[in-house]
Formats: structure tokens, C-alpha cells, sequence
């Protein structure tokens, strides 16, 4: 499903973009609206109802909260019932498996579970939707009166099923008007094939070895084999998270959008707390503006903040999936996340190698709840990475390090800022051939790779 779904992409995108030029401009977001649906459909016809149904839910509400701005108290019903149908929705569709198969445990209980497929980038969209009424009661966005402008921002299909996370406000002037150009077009298809290079050609095969590893029974794993297991999904899942991102971020240019950042070299990091600054940064963004500040942030003490971080990082561990596993891995960031806020930050800074050490054995040990099926299978996992129960080493180990040594060199190389530095040091006439040689260049590769390979998966389609 998902190498046919990036190839269909692949193939798609030309016709969109050849259409979105030759209509006029007024007519541009009847097209994208259209074309949204169309690529959404492709995937899950069936809950393109869905999809319309929080449009129209969230359109209406941001309605009538903006008909009711003076009468405070109307508007803040509206948007406790439009917030309440969003999260039920969420829940249900995504959720309710997982509650029903826990409380079936109690003897006395038997709810039948559904077993209902999780509606492609429902996590996403949901928050997307809901931020916008919730805008509109601040009044930090202005109402959208045309119904097809909100349903193209909704859809958006560059980053619908695995974000970034775009707000309305975000963009809201663009929805009305947006500058398009060669250059910005330019700087589109730049950004998509790094993206697309980052997916394809790295995470795909750096995936390959998580694969061996996580696939192994308890008994198997030795140090060194478990070790190069989790550090090979650490940096599976960056290539293929940031890269998706990047290949949004690129479509949207293309079209004449401009979407934040959605991760910043976030394995350089010098704490817990500047990592998740710098990695998915979008969802970051949503949790503090939308969660922890109306919590009451840092404002009302320090164990009220404590309490707003758990909250946070409890509800920021659960959205990534249906799996109480995520859940103890938001409380895993949230524990040092508030020992760093404690005291642990400053001391931090005095000795930034060590603080870098340290972030890295955290999230890459973090990464081991993440994506293991199960708190057994991850405590399992865990004894195997420290030497409990487990030899240290076996032949295999050995084979795969060798045989995998050069890519983890190049993604290595890759998480580090260090090649655009020197690529924006290059002389401009050096770029103008250069840059686009390598674009070329990863296209190719890439399409090849997707025409000839089996092996593509994408971690984040289940969220």
C-alpha cells in the first residue's frame, strides 16, 4: 500500500501541476480541492466521507464562533462541542480497539472490537481541523468564508497523510492568494527529491537492517546485535519522517505554499528539550499552543508544570498510536524532560559533548518503546542493548556491520548540518551546474528504486 500509494504520487503529480497552471488563478482551488479528494480517495474511497464530514463539522463552527465573537459564552460552547466531536471522532476511529481489548480483560466485561482500518493521516488532519475554530475563539485567525478555500487547506494532499502539521493561521493569506514563480517552483522540485532521496535511498535501506533485528526472538539478540538494530530505526525513522516532511514542503512550494520547518538536524542536540525542538516540530508547536500554555504552561509553579508536562507528553505519546507502548514512551520523554527543567539543563550546557552523548542514548533508547509491539518485547529489547541475559556479539553482528558500514557512514554524515554548510559556501557558478546534476541525479535513483523495489515501507502511514 505504501510503495503503490509514493509511486501513485509520483506519477499524479505531474497532471495536478499541469492542470493548477493552465486553469486561472480563481480557479485554482476548485482544482487542488478536487485533486486532494481524488489522491485521498485513491488510498481509502470509503472515508472520504469522513474527510468531508470534519470539514464541514469545523467550517460551520468556525462560523458560527465568528457570528457569536460577542457573546463569549455561545462562541466557547460551540467550540467545546465542535473540539469534542473532533476527539471523539479520533478516538473512535483510532482508539477504540485498543479500550475495548483492555477492558475485555475485566472478566465481566466482553466488548467486541472492530477492527475498523485507521483512516490514512486522520491524526493529522484532525489537528489540523481543530486548530482552526479554536484560532478563530482567540481570535488569532480571521474566519474562512468560502468553503472550498478551508476544504483545500484540510486536503492539502503535499502533506496530508504525514504533515507537517500546518494551522490555518499558518496559512490562511496564502489560501487566498499566493505568489508562484520559476524560481519558487525551482526551489519545489529541489526540496522534493532531497526528500525523496532521504526516503528511498537511505531510510529504505537502512530500514532493511531494523528489520533483521526486530524480527529476532528474545533469546537471539546480543549486544551488539540489539545496538545496531535500534540505531539503525533511530535513523530510519528521521530519513523517513524528514523526509516526507521535505517532499510536503516541496509540493506545497510548487503549488505556491510556503509550510514551516518540520525538523532542524535534531540528532545534534545538546538536551532532551532542544531535541524535541528540533524533531517534528510542527506537533511540538500544536501541544504547546494548544495544551500546555492553556494549561497554564510554566506560569503557576513548578508542580503545576510538572503536572502539565505529564499531561503533554502522556497525550503527545498516545497520538502516535493505539498501543499503550506510546504512551510510556511520551511519560519516558516527559520524566526527563522535567528533570531537565529541574536542574539537569544547566549543567547540561557546561559540557555540550557529554550533553550530546546523553541525548542520543536517550532518544535511541526511547526509540525502543516506540516501535516494539509490546512493553514485554521492549523490556526484552532493553535487557539485550545492556548485557543482561545476552553474548555479546555473534558472527551475523559482525556480517551486517560490515555490509551496512557505509550507509550508516552516509546517514551519519547526513544528520549533521555539515554538507549545507559547505554546499552554501560553494561559488554560485559551481551551484548553477552542480545543483542541478544531483537533482537529477537522486530522481533517477529514486524512481528506479521504487519501479524495481519491494521493500518501502513508511512508519508514520499508521498515525
Amino acid at each position: 500500500m505504501v510503495f503503490s500509494s509514493l509511486l501513485f504520487l509520483f506519477l499524479y503529480l505531474p497532471v495536478v501541476l499541469a492542470i493548477y497552471y493552465a486553469v486561472p488563478r480563481a480557479w485554482r482551488n476548485v482544482w487542488l480541492f478536487i485533486a486532494n479528494l481524488a489522491f485521498y480517495g485513491w488510498g481509502e474511497p470509503v472515508y472520504i466521507l469522513l474527510m468531508l464530514f470534519s470539514i464541514c463539522i469545523n467550517f460551520f463552527a468556525g462560523v458560527l464562533i465568528d457570528r457569536n465573537s460577542e457573546n463569549r459564552k455561545k462562541a466557547k460552547t460551540i467550540l467545546i462541542l465542535d473540539v469534542v466531536i473532533n476527539l471523539a471522532m479520533l478516538a473512535f476511529f483510532k482508539y477504540y480497539d485498543l479500550f475495548a481489548a483492555t477492558l475485555s480483560r475485566i472478566p465481566v466485561v466482553a466488548i467486541p472490537a472492530l477492527h475498523l482500518a485507521l483512516p490514512i493521516g486522520i491524526s493529522f488532519y484532525t489537528f489540523q481541523t481543530m486548530s482552526y475554530p479554536i484560532d478563530i475563539y482567540r481570535g488569532d485567525a480571521r474566519v474562512q468564508k468560502n468553503f472550498i478555500s478551508f476544504g483545500t487547506f484540510v486536503a492539502l494532499f503535499p502533506q496530508l497523510i504525514a504533515g507537517p502539521i500546518v494551522r490555518y493561521k499558518d496559512i490562511a493569506s496564502q489560501l487566498d492568494f499566493r505568489a508562484t514563480g520559476a524560481e519558487q517552483f525551482a526551489s519545489g522540485v529541489r526540496r522534493f527529491a532531497v526528500g525523496l532521496g532521504k526516503k528511498v535511498l537511505i531510510a529504505n535501506n537502512i530500514g532493511a537492517l531494523w528489520d533483521v533485528y526486530a524480527a529476532k526472538a528474545p533469546g537471539e539478540l546480543t549486544v551488539l546485535g540489539a545496538w545496531l538494530g535500534i540505531l539503525a530505526f533511530s535513523l530510519q525513522i528521521y530519513f523517513d519522517f524528514s523526509g516526507y516532511s521535505d517532499m510536503a514542503i516541496g509540493l506545497g512550494r510548487m503549488l505556491g505554499f510556503e509550510f514551516l520547518e518540520n525538523f532542524n538536524y535534531p540528532y545534534i542536540s545538546k538536551s532532551v528539550t532542544e531535541f524535541w525542538r528540533r524533531w517534528h516540530i510542527s506537533l511540538g508547536t500544536w501541544f504547546r499552543d494548544y495544551v500546555y500554555i492553556p494549561l497554564g504552561g510554566n506560569r503557576k509553579g513548578t508542580w503545576r508544570q510538572i503536572l502539565n508536562l505529564l499531561i503533554v507528553w502522556a497525550l503527545t505519546g498516545f497520538w502516535h498510536g493505539a498501543n499503550w507502548t506510546f504512551l510510556c514512551w511520551g511519560l519516558y520523554y516527559a520524566v526527563f524532560l522535567i528533570i531537565e527543567k529541574l536542574f539537569l539543563l544547566k549543567k547540561l550546557e557546561r559540557v555540550p559533548v557529554l550533553a550530546t552523548v546523553y541525548t542520543l542514548l536517550v532518544a535511541v533508547c526511547g526509540w525502543v518503546l516506540f516501535d516494539l509491539p509490546s512493553l514485554s518485547a521492549a523490556v526484552s529489547y532493553y535487557g539485550a542493548m545492556f548485557g543482561v541475559g545476552a553474548a555479546g556479539a555473534a558472527a551475523a553482528d559482525f556480517f551486517y556491520l560490515k555490509e551496512y558500514a557505509v550507509v550508516f557512514l552516509v546517514c551519519i554524515l547526513a544528520c549533521l548540518p555539515l554538507g549545507k554548510k559547505l554546499y552554501d559556501k560553494l561559488p554560485g557558478k559551481v551551484k548553477a551546474w552542480l545543483t542541478p546534476v544531483m537533482i537529477a541525479a537522486v530522481l533517477i535513483l529514486s524512481t528506479a528504486y521504487l519501479v524495481d523495489a519491494t521493500y518501502n515501507p513508511f512508519l508514520y502511514f499508521r498515525f
